[in-house]
């Protein structure tokens, strides 16, 4: 069992074990006596741990080395839920977190109460994510790009790191982050890492618990309809580096069909005709994916599938040429869950 916070007189070197630190001036001390300057990361969490957050720890203690301090919080931030939505049910599991926080390569963890946090109830002063945090999640979720830059504010503020953790699964509020820090000159580098799949593709969440074997079934049609979209362009991108190496002859193509080689004209027809693979190739591809998912028992019930630009996360046009994000969110049964895949558009590889 991980070790639980000593009293402040009791921390006087760095520790041996691995720490929960429960308060505001127990963080404090431990950072001004044990934290190494210039290399100190923190993963900011809600606690139900899984192994998509071991990685995030996992990649902070690489990039710290074991010279420098890594920082877990683990705290449920009720400015980010809104009405309806699961604060009260959202798992918390502590005793675990711990253990998986410990095992990945934190030294200690930083899990406050919300009255630790807002000590005189919800904040007046809040940061507001703007024109990009009322696209996509922030248009079905009100308000909730808001609390969580202002919670991730204040624990940038109170862990003082050098390095910040986040999830590419949450792509959205990675962008947002990395705007805001970039908007107010704060000096954090903030570092994404790659979404965490389980076998079955299904990207790891703490909601992922909430469904049963049939919801999850019907839910892996998220990850299934990316990686459609990324096949599918992968494909036209390996037709065209063909075609640019060796130019189709609509003539071969006709004469195979003559010849009854009904396959080998097809092949030599698409070199002959092959163009770049536009946005709407990608979204088409996964959007076939998500419909035979909505006609499944349990259905999924489809809230967005977007292709957007990565800085703004407005849809890009089919013609785009560059980095894009596709992004998916989509309830089945009571559990919601986003998930979303990089493509790159103009290029072939």
């Amino acid at each position: 069992m991980p070790a639980r916070a000593r009293s402040l007189g009791s921390i006087t070197s760095r520790p041996a074990a691995f720490e929960l630190v429960p308060t505001l001036d127990d963080l404090g001390y431990v950072l001004e006596h044990l934290a190494a300057p210039g290399h100190t990361a923190v993963v900011m969490t809600m606690g139900a741990l899984h192994q998509g957050h071991a990685a995030l720890i996992r990649a902070a203690r690489e990039r710290v080395g074991p010279k420098g301090f890594v920082v877990v919080t683990l705290f449920v931030n009720p400015l980010q839920f809104g009405v309806g939505e699961d604060l009260d049910r959202y798992p918390r599991t502590l005793d675990a977190d711990l253990v998986l926080a410990e095992a990945a390569g934190a030294d200690i963890v930083f899990a406050p109460s919300v009255d630790e946090i807002y000590p005189d109830g919800q904040p007046q002063v809040r940061i507001t994510a703007g024109a990009m945090g009322e696209r996509l999640e922030g248009a079905t979720r009100p308000g909730h790009f808001d609390g969580m830059l202002t919670v991730v504010a204040k624990l940038l503020h109170l862990t003082r790191p050098d390095l910040a953790f986040f999830g590419q699964k949450d792509a959205q509020q990675l962008a947002l982050i990395r705007r805001m820090v970039r908007d107010l000159n704060l000096p954090v580098e903030i570092v994404g890492v790659e979404t965490v799949r389980e076998d079955d593709g299904l990207a790891r969440s703490s909601r992922n618990r909430y469904l049963s074997a049939a919801e999850r079934g019907t839910a892996l049609a998220l990850s299934r309809a990316l990686f459609a979209a990324h096949d599918r362009l992968a494909a036209q991108q390996a037709l065209l580096a063909r075609a640019e190496e060796t130019p189709g002859n609509p003539t071969r193509a006709a004469a195979l069909t003559a010849l009854g080689e009904a396959r080998a004209a097809a092949d030599a027809a698409a070199v002959a005709h092959a163009a770049p693979a536009g946005a709407d190739a990608a979204r088409t591809a996964a959007r076939a994916v998500l419909d035979d998912a909505a006609r499944a028992t349990p259905p999924l019930v489809l809230d967005y599938l977007a292709l957007v630009d990565p800085d703004t996360f407005t849809e890009v046009p089919d013609d785009y040429e560059g980095e894009a994000i596709l992004a998916v969110a989509a309830k089945v049964g009571a559990t919601r869950l986003i998930d979303n895949i990089h493509l790159r558009f103009g290029a072939t590889s």
